[in-house]
């Protein structure tokens, strides 16, 4: 059975004063995107601000993208229009994959039709997925008894000790400690090049950039499962 899910991405986030650009990663998005289409599902595109949301050209560096497989999908359009998320209608989804890069610390972490979204469809029995610096938005997404939706719960993200130098400093916040503060935060195994972990039965979470086939994977597997 085909499933429906909405992957969400920054819009994008420029510090002036700081000579700073960024906003979402382009293998967090291609990686999952490639998995589930294979696997005969549909995946819908949202952002904050809808149109085309500016990806972090960084990702596309071949540090990270050797093969430049994840600039050619990024150049034939795939990620150019985006619904706004105040428009999402989270009835039709049945799985919802927030997209890390450092642009979802500043415009979806407190972005509350996000929340509204992530909440529904968790209330709908849907899988809940965020990838690197994507968990941000479920520390804030609050449950009827207000607490986190991921409070108590085992969740990775983006560790401090791998942020690039310097950039902790004018972030909004770190991601591992204020995650820290309510949930059971693990790193895994740095050595290991992919990391995932879930928290209950309908969310998990992805460590960072080279998570990001993992999660796909992760999710065809949970979604396959759900069908039968």
């Amino acid at each position: 059975m085909m499933a429906k899910i909405i992957a969400v991405l920054s819009s994008g986030y420029k510090d002036e004063n700081n000579n700073y650009e960024t906003g979402w990663w382009g293998e967090e998005l291609f990686a999952p995107l490639q998995a589930l289409e294979n696997a005969g599902h549909q995946v819908e595109l949202a952002s904050p601000l809808g149109g085309k949301p500016k990806v972090d050209e960084t990702s596309f560096l071949p540090e990270y993208d050797p093969e430049g497989t994840y600039k050619e999908l990024y150049e034939s359009g795939k990620a150019d229009e985006t619904s706004k998320l105040e428009d999402i209608n989270p009835g039709e989804y049945d799985a919802v994959l927030i997209v890390g890069g450092h642009g979802a610390m500043y415009d979806l972490a407190k972005n509350e039709e996000l929340h509204r979204i992530i909440n529904a469809v968790y209330d709908n029995g849907g899988i809940v997925a965020a990838e690197c610096h994507g968990p941000a938005p479920l520390i804030w997404t609050l449950r009827p008894d207000g607490k986190s939706i991921i409070a108590g719960k085992k969740v990775t993200g983006y560790p401090d000790e791998i942020e690039p130098e310097g950039l902790l400093d004018i972030l909004p916040f770190s991601l591992e400690q204020e995650m820290t503060k309510i949930a059971s935060y693990d790193k895994g195994d740095l050595n290991e090049r992919a990391y995932a972990v879930w928290a209950d039965e309908q969310i998990v979470t992805s460590r960072d950039p080279f998570s990001s086939e993992l999660m796909g994977e992760e999710l065809v597997k949970a979604l396959e499962k759900r069908n039968k």
